[in-house]
């Protein structure tokens, strides 16, 4: 590792026109308790660590692995998603804090495994502050390649124990939410012939429509990779739209299950489903555009409460507890959360956002 320094000190001599606002947190929220920033010349590693809080416990999150537009989107990503995790652990009732960690792809050929092996010393460096785990284009096969660097790697394939691939326990929790949704928003007691828009086919997308389409429902699907698209069509009988118009499909459900704020003073408006519930994080692109689906009648399930199945997943394989009954049992308790939240929002007369978000929160300390 060439080098692994406190993000404001690396930034300390760049122009004041190349230096974002906050280094250490999002606009209007307290601080992170620290940033990371690790770079390796030899392997072209550039990352960025970020522990949101601890209070709970050691900051748990997925790593990343993305090719942004700029550094400073990538330390963005690593904010918005760290705090995101903070919020998720915490209505999971985790014994952990939240963390993220994104590393930027580089450009051309690369050594994949030496630069994940860079990335683990750097997450070895913080000495357990951090644990990470899988996240978008990122794999178990990475994680694995991690275990000679550090200890503090989730999300592992184990011989004859519970563990590995975090990705069906994230599309179960998503799916009992949409089930939870659709008999308490929609007043339907099945998925039978419930239309539901399904934007992203990867790891999670893929084993959601699955669930899915095994449960009734009709599928809407749309992805950047035209053959995850065709097979799904095969399989599952979906209906392919283009991925400009897959938020606006004519459904009763939309997933969300690429990227962040595709849910925007842009989107909201075009959107026709009664329900919103999917695996991507951070789908609102501000706080604001929930109050606007709620304003247009949608019901949104904020990602954080309906996408933790994969950090309860890799949190019990990290502390060596339960089995894979025990543990879908875990995910499938998120169905009866979004019943709570539902209530909750019924009885304080706010929204979904700002009502989960004021709720996990409420929870950020250490579990007694």
């Amino acid at each position: 590792m060439n080098a692994h320094t406190d993000l404001a000190t690396a930034l300390a001599a760049a122009p004041a026109a190349s230096i974002p606002s906050s280094l250490f947190g999002l606009p209007g929220q307290a601080a992170h308790e620290r940033v990371l920033l690790a770079a390796d010349e030899q392997t072209g590693l550039k990352a960025i660590l970020a522990v949101h809080s601890t209070a709970r416990g050691p900051a748990f999150g997925g790593c990343r692995f993305w090719t942004y537009d700029n550094e400073l989107a990538a330390l963005n990503d690593a904010l918005r998603l760290s705090q995101g995790m903070s919020l998720k652990n915490a209505l999971a009732d985790l014994p952990f804090g939240g963390g993220k960690a994104v590393i930027i792809k580089p450009a051309g050929h690369f050594d994949r495994p030496a630069l994940f092996a860079a990335f683990g010393r750097a997450v070895e460096s913080l000495q357990g502050a951090y644990i990470t785990a899988e996240d978008v284009g990122t794999t178990t096969a990475d994680m694995l390649g991690m275990q000679a660097q550090t200890q503090y790697v989730s999300g592992i394939p184990r011989a004859g124990a519970f563990g590995g691939d975090p990705s069906p326990k994230t599309a179960w929790g998503v799916f009992v939410s949409i089930q939870a949704g659709v008999r308490l928003q929609l007043g339907r007691e099945s998925l039978e012939g419930v239309r539901v828009a399904l934007q992203g086919l990867g790891a999670v997308g893929w084993h959601l429509a699955e669930f899915l389409h095994k449960a009734g429902a009709k599928l809407v699907v749309a992805d950047v990779d035209a053959a995850k698209v065709a097979r799904a069509q095969a399989e599952l009988g979906a209906q392919a739209v283009g991925v400009l118009e897959i938020l606006k499909a004519d459904v009763d459900v939309l997933a969300p299950c690429a990227l962040g704020a595709s849910l925007n003073a842009q989107t909201i408006p075009q959107i026709r489903a009664q329900l919103i519930a999917g695996a991507a994080n951070n789908q609102l692109a501000t706080v604001e555009d929930g109050d606007a689906l709620q304003q247009r009648g949608i019901c949104y399930l904020p990602d954080y409460l309906v996408n933790a199945g994969g950090i309860v997943s890799v949190a019990r394989e990290y502390r060596n507890e339960g089995e894979e009954s025990a543990v879908m049992a875990e995910v499938s308790r998120i169905g009866e959360r979004v019943a709570e939240l539902l209530e909750r929002v019924k009885r304080e007369d706010s929204t979904p956002a700002r009502v989960a978000d004021a709720w996990a929160r409420s929870k950020l300390v250490k579990p007694v």
